[in-house]
This record gives C-alpha cells, sequence and structure tokens, in this order.
C-alpha cells in the first residue's frame, strides 16, 4: 500500500500512520535477533488482522519501534493492548528458555508505551489552511 494514498472505508476516506514505541518489563535487553525477527513476523499478523499495514518495524534489545497504519474504526489503545498481549503470550511461549534468565513472571512489555501520529502535511500547513476557511 502507498504511504501517501487516502484509503476508502465507509463513508469516509483516511490516511492515518501511527509511530508506536514499546519496550521490554524492566528495560531489561531481552529482545535477541531471532525474538525481532518473530516480533516482526507476529506483528505484521496482528496489524493486518486489524486492517492495516506494517510500514517499518525495527528495535534494539530493550524496545522496538513499528510505524504501521491503522483504519479509523478502531480504537488505538485497544490495538496497542491486543498487539501487547498477543505478541508477549506467543514470545514468553516459544522463546522460554532465552527469557528464563530476565523473567521469573509472565510478562514481557512493559505497561507504558508512546504512539505518535505522524505522516501528512505538516502541523503549521493545516493550521494556516483552516484558518484561511474563515466563511462568508
Amino acid at each position: 500500500m502507498n504511504k501517501t494514498t487516502l484509503k476508502p472505508l465507509n463513508h469516509c476516506v483516511y490516511n492515518i500512520n501511527y509511530h508506536l514505541v514499546m519496550v521490554t518489563k524492566y528495560r531489561n535487553k531481552a529482545i535477541t535477533p531471532a525474538i525481532l525477527s518473530r516480533l516482526s513476523e507476529l506483528i505484521k499478523e496482528r496489524i493486518e488482522a486489524w486492517g492495516g499495514c506494517l510500514l517499518e518495524i525495527n528495535g534494539k534489545p530493550d524496545h522496538i519501534h513499528i510505524l504501521f497504519e491503522l483504519p479509523p474504526k478502531h480504537a488505538v489503545a485497544d490495538f496497542v493492548n491486543a498487539l501487547k498481549t498477543g505478541t508477549s503470550r506467543r514470545i514468553r511461549a516459544e522463546f522460554a528458555e532465552d527469557l528464563k534468565r530476565h523473567y521469573r513472571k509472565p510478562v514481557f512489555w512493559s505497561r507504558s508505551y508512546c504512539i505518535v501520529t505522524c505522516g501528512g502535511a505538516p502541523l503549521a500547513m493545516v493550521k494556516q489552511y483552516i484558518e484561511s476557511q474563515k466563511g462568508a
């Protein structure tokens, strides 16, 4: 999918891109290259299941960055909760031996996260456009 085109949805068109940063619990350096690769697959599946598109993903041992689009019919907080829950459960099951030294309890992600909308026209340009739309 092209990042800059509007997508149709029922009675609207949209182009909403998000930058999500998720950190591991206690900022443990638990994300190995194998775990990052598997997370990429799982996250892509989850985003597509919600009708979105994964644009980019990468990370370091204690956090990951995800750039994706998601239709406006979903609450972003609900999506992030489902994403963190599902990926945590699968990663802990598939990499139990690797994660044993990092976690005693069934956790992987920290409760906190950062989500930012991105793309489109700069805010100043949108503000200027709206200001120019003063009625008669």
